[in-house]
């Protein structure tokens, strides 16, 4: 699979980090004073209690995210977020209403770019490589980094032409190479045994939890190393809900998922990281075991006990 390049010195960052996008030093917050719940300051990049010091032979993250600001004119969305997020593993993005969760998550694969006004300060490095450099190729970034959104939107086509859509735009034309493909796809999004037999009826006649697993094959199709998911089971019942987190579950092992959700129960269930947003700012990020059972932020745990939110 292709690593993202940089090809386009024509493409403009819309704004760039005064100070180059250095690391933060930031220490980790402790519990809230009396001042909740006013935001706090932003959390570390990589959270957790008293980590080992890396070695030589550790591996660097698959996203980083260096002091990451997200401005829609004036008003500043996300404030100096900083987090790691290791490969080949579920992190969940949990907190209320409007804390920015969402358009973290977007800012990911540069999907903010779409909105007027929007602009983003700091680093996300995505493999090492800032996707935001004035350089990078917009068609290589988000063959890489694929996205699933909270409704299902399938295209007005057949089950197999949503699937194979991706791959002809990158060029693979031939039947017998796109055959495998869809069916390799469909296996993976646990809906081949649902749709072998109608690959060429419309993909609209399917039900809600078919679609949005549908749509997460078409994600797949064009071979990404990151499958964002922003709040993918929120218009599903109990049971297409379930389908979903088994897949999420089955899918870590192949590629990185970063998901949006506000179903703090399916965070616990799913994720192997969470990390927590209130009003703009990461209050704490730490291994989901730790957020759900022993937060070190009183924020998080009002936020997890049902306090608030």
């Amino acid at each position: 699979m292709s690593r993202l390049t940089a090809p386009d010195p024509s493409d403009v960052r819309t704004a760039r980090d005064a100070n180059g996008g250095a690391p933060p030093s930031t220490p980790r917050p402790g519990r809230a004073g009396d001042g909740w719940p006013s935001a706090p300051a932003p959390a570390p990049a990589t959270g957790g209690r008293a980590a080992a010091a890396p070695t030589s032979a550790a591996v660097a993250p698959l996203i980083q995210a260096r002091n990451v600001s997200v401005y829609y004119g004036r008003h500043e969305a996300i404030k100096k977020v900083s987090v790691d997020i290791p490969e080949h593993s579920v992190v969940a993005f949990i907190g209320p209403s409007g804390c920015g969760k969402s358009t973290f998550l977007r800012s990911i694969n540069r999907l903010n770019d779409l909105i007027p006004g929007c602009r983003v300060t700091g680093e996300m490095l995505v493999g090492g490589t800032d996707v935001y450099d004035p350089r990078q190729d917009m068609v290589t970034l988000r063959r890489e980094i694929g996205l699933v959104f909270q409704k299902p939107n399938p295209f007005p086509k057949s089950i197999y032409d949503n699937v194979a859509y991706g791959p002809r735009l990158q060029g693979i034309k031939r039947r017998a190479d796109l055959d495998p493909l869809v069916e390799d796809c469909l296996r993976k999004a646990a809906i081949w045994d649902e749709t072998k037999d109608r690959l060429h009826q419309s993909a609209l006649g399917l039900s809600g939890g078919q679609q949005q697993r549908l749509c997460i094959a078409r994600a797949l199709a064009t071979k990404p190393r990151i499958l964002l998911m922003d709040e993918p089971c929120s218009a599903l019942d109990p049971i297409a809900t379930r389908k979903i987190e088994d897949l999420i579950g089955g899918l870590k092992s192949s590629y990185t998922i970063v998901m949006v959700t506000h179903n703090m129960q399916q965070a616990a269930r799913v994720s192997d990281r969470t990390a927590f947003f209130y009003l703009g700012s990461l209050i704490e990020y730490d291994r989901t075991s730790e957020i759900f059972t022993n937060p070190s932020n009183q924020q998080t745990n009002d936020y997890v006990t049902g306090r608030f939110g």
